[in-house]
């Protein structure tokens, strides 16, 4: 069984080796977000300051609000309306720095490739998580210094990492998220964006506000990073901020938990994976070109008997 078992792992590995490449790839991009987010300096956001934002927005200011105080801006917007950033120390019109459109696009890599392309990113993450019980099915690792006894011991070492990261993305892309059906929204337009924003400023510091946007059936949902820097969800009521269950799957995956903490990681499960996956394709390139100058050689002549 044990050769059948590493012709499989090598061959799904080499199968799905680009896109799990510009996955993790791009994981590791956006595992810096959340520790960014969580450096909000103590009052850099404030209801002041988002009331200028709103006032020079004009009467439609859109369906959402996306504080993003790495780059000392917030972004007005959503789906279908184009978007629209104002400085969050100024309330004026300007252009968002490089840091949002690294991780926006480092994101719609992540999930889509760019190219809607959804299924593969799906298809090249069952793959990863098969890879793991493929490579423990092939033995214990053997303590040795060579690219080989590496490979193994990383993918035993960091096993729940490892697993773990693509387990949670497949969660996400399949709808799981352990929470009870919601509430049915009420009726009538959704509550203004002003309004939400002092209903959010009443119950936390606004430095913590990531966004509140406006989903299904015009209700109001807000996320913001509590003291340790882990992500809360409410819902945005004019009755005031009903909290939401928290979706595992996504907290997990996206590492907005404890700040640094949650980080750092997704920066060691981006590593871990990238790292397996490059040893791999060199041992198995490794491998072929052995077996090709193996090939290549003459064959020797039979020593004729005396």
């Amino acid at each position: 069984m044990k050769p059948l078992l590493l012709r499989l792992h090598r061959w799904l590995a080499l199968l799905f080796a680009l896109p799990m490449l510009v996955v993790i790839a791009t994981g590791l991009i956006l595992a810096a977000e959340p520790a960014l987010k969580a450096r909000a300096a103590p009052g850099s956001v404030s209801q002041a300051r988002l009331d200028a934002i709103l006032d020079a927005a004009g009467p439609s200011p859109g369906a959402g609000l996306f504080i993003r105080t790495y780059d000392g801006t917030a972004m007005l917007g959503g789906r279908g309306q184009a978007p629209r950033v104002f400085d969050l120390a100024t309330a004026q019109p300007r252009e968002p720095g490089a840091l949002p459109g690294l991780f926006q696009t480092a994101r719609r890599l992540h999930e889509t490739l760019l190219l809607d392309l959804g299924w593969l990113v799906v298809a090249s993450t069952v793959a990863c998580v098969a890879l793991a019980p493929l490579g423990l099915l092939l033995g214990w690792p053997r303590l040795r210094n060579s690219l080989g006894g590496w490979h193994r011991l990383v993918g035993w070492v960091g096993l729940p990492l490892l697993v773990g990261s693509p387990l949670t993305g497949l969660a996400l892309a399949w709808g799981i998220t352990f929470l009870p059906p919601a509430a049915p929204a009420p009726g009538g337009p959704p509550l203004p964006l002003r309004e939400a924003v002092r209903l959010v400023a009443e119950k936390h510091p606004l430095e913590g506000l990531d966004f509140i946007r406006t989903v299904g059936g015009g209700q109001r949902i807000a996320r913001v990073l509590d003291a340790s820097g882990t992500a809360v969800t409410w819902r945005v009521t004019p009755r005031g901020l009903e909290p939401m269950g928290t979706n595992w799957p996504r907290l997990l995956h996206e590492g907005n938990w404890g700040g640094l903490l949650g980080s750092l990681a997704n920066l060691l499960a981006a590593l871990g994976l990238l790292g397996l996956l490059v040893t791999g394709l060199w041992l198995w390139a490794r491998r072929r070109l052995a077996l090709r100058r193996v090939r290549s050689r003459p064959a020797r002549p039979a020593a004729s008997l005396p």
